[in-house]
C-alpha cells in the first residue's frame, strides 16, 4: 500500500511539472521533445505517471487518468 502512495505522489508531481504539462498541452516544441525522448527514460516522476495512468508523460491527459492520480 505504501508503494501505491509513493507512486501517486510522484505522478502528482509529473501532473504539475511545468515541462510535462506543457508537453501534454501543446504536443510540439522543446518541452514535448524533451519529455518524449529524455524525461520519460530518466525521470522517476514520469515513470510513476506512466505506470499509474498507462499514458506517457507527453500524451494528452484524459479525465480517467487524472482521476487515477488524484484519488485519495
Amino acid at each position: 500500500m505504501d508503494n501505491i502512495a509513493a507512486l501517486k505522489k510522484k505522478a502528482r508531481f509529473c501532473l504539475n511539472c511545468p515541462i510535462c504539462s506543457r508537453a501534454r498541452e501543446k504536443q510540439r516544441g522543446l518541452a514535448y521533445v524533451l519529455t518524449k525522448y529524455v524525461d520519460s527514460k530518466i525521470c522517476p516522476n514520469c515513470k510513476a505517471f506512466e505506470k499509474l495512468t498507462g499514458l506517457r508523460a507527453y500524451e494528452p491527459l484524459t479525465e480517467d487518468a487524472r482521476n487515477k492520480i488524484l484519488d485519495a
